[in-house]
């Protein structure tokens, strides 16, 4: 498809280009410590630094009378950091949690910098300051000389994160490993929470105090569904992060009229929404898949189950009707079991009848002993009576891999207990579909 005039006119634009490489860098900066935090269980520490930096970036303009971007981030840092200092002095020294004491700095450092901003507005350089702009965020204001310092400070903080990804690890998953190793994990937190305050502030010109935080957590949750793995996730979540910044940029581009900051993280939530539906272990349909797999296969087994309880020796088939009371199920959902099973080779359809298979009978009384099995297990080991006992092991064979088996053999052997071979006279006795009678 060939690129319109327009497009190409947008693209080869300086200022466009300018704004483009910076959101890339606040999405991979913000992507990538993002997955710590969210880790981390800090995913709202985000959100309070960014709306504790705005009294900051008042102050700033208001002591010095300038508005460029390293002097009202230095405001920013400095009131972010007395934010978190306030937030871990409530945590530590008081009864108070941490999500209280977010909120509590959240709200009291956002409503002083509400106040300040009006009076700012109010006064006579209040039409020149534009800085209204550090509340929703205006990533066309972005300079060659913002350009910059975000890139500073992306270049620090990534190598800050390669330098200390084992500590940081450590502070997630076992904080007392990193202080058996010699580290403190005050300073390693402290560290992790300052790479956060950069990083917010940095991006707080072009997203926003109020939406800042969704570019660090939300790539982050996306990569989440994707990988168990922390470096990966780290990877995974800084890409994402530098994608979303760049989609938003241009589709802002393309759509005059459009905020920048709010289509980043529009575009970072419609990722999160791509990764919940379709990822490949963690997604819905993922899940759904699982699910229905376990089902059937439950199904399944409760029919083989339910054929060995109605067979008689010299009776080899089943009437189907027979089973569908037997499994108190509708008698065309267990034609349509039937026919599954038929498929997988386990039973034999004869005109309403069915019989199993050699490979049927196997898979049958593996169901059954496994049944039986569990069942004696949770009788010898006290752990339930004997009649209560049958749900349980109904809701556990399913579950029972043939190591398993072997293993509860074993420990049943070693008790003087010999269930082998009697799989048609279960210890509390066969019960339709696993339900107490």
């Amino acid at each position: 498809m060939p690129i319109t005039s327009g497009v190409y006119e947008v693209i080869w634009d300086a200022t466009f280009q300018l704004v483009l490489l910076g959101s890339l860098l606040i999405g991979a900066t913000s992507g990538t410590l993002g997955a710590f935090a969210v880790l981390r269980r800090r995913s709202l520490l985000g959100d309070a630094l960014a709306h504790a930096a705005l009294p900051g970036v008042a102050l700033a303009f208001l002591w010095t009378q300038n508005k460029a971007l390293p002097v009202l981030l230095l405001g920013a840092t400095v009131s972010g950091v007395v934010g978190v200092l306030i937030i871990e002095a409530i945590v530590n020294y008081t009864r108070i949690k941490a999500d209280a004491a977010l909120g509590i700095v959240l709200s009291v450092f956002f409503g002083g910098g509400i106040v300040l901003l009006t009076h700012i507005q109010q006064s006579e350089v209040g039409n020149q300051s534009g800085l209204d702009k550090f509340l929703f965020g205006q990533a066309a204001s972005i300079v060659r000389a913002d350009l910059y310092v975000m890139c500073i400070v992306s270049v620090l903080v990534m190598v800050v994160v390669f330098l200390f990804f084992k500590e940081f690890k450590g502070l997630i998953f076992d904080a007392e490993f990193i202080s058996a190793l010699g580290f403190s994990q005050r300073v390693v937190d402290l560290l992790l929470m300052g790479l956060i305050v950069l990083t917010v502030m940095v991006g707080l010109q072009a997203v926003g105090v109020i939406l800042i935080a969704a570019m660090l957590i939300t790539p982050a949750a996306a990569a989440r569904f994707w990988t168990d793995r922390l470096h990966v996730m780290v990877l995974v979540s800084g890409i994402l992060g530098a994608l979303c910044g760049a989609l938003g940029v241009g589709l802002s581009a393309l759509a005059p009229r459009i905020p920048t900051g709010p289509v980043m993280v529009l575009v970072a939530t419609a990722a999160f929404l791509v990764s919940v539906l379709i990822a490949p272990r963690r997604g819905v349909l993922a899940r759904w898949g699982r699910l229905r797999a376990n089902a059937l296969r439950e199904n399944g087994q409760h029919f083989l189950r339910a054929y060995l309880a109605l067979q008689t020796k010299d009776k080899g088939e089943i009437v189907l009707a027979d089973l569908a009371s037997e499994l108190q199920l509708p008698l065309y959902r267990v034609r349509r079991l039937a026919k599954r099973l038929a498929r997988d080779g386990w039973v034999s359809l004869h005109h309403g009848a069915c019989s199993l298979t050699e490979t049927g009978h196997k898979e049958a009384d593996f169901v059954v002993k496994s049944h039986q099995l569990w069942e004696y297990y949770l009788v010898y080991r006290s752990i339930l009576e004997e009649d209560h006992v049958d749900r349980p092991a109904d809701e556990v064979e399913h579950i029972l891999t043939p190591e398993i088996i072997e293993q509860l053999e074993l420990i049943l052997a070693q008790e003087g207990i010999d269930v082998v071979g009697d799989i048609h006279k279960t210890h509390s006795g066969y019960r339709r579909t696993g339900r107490d009678e």
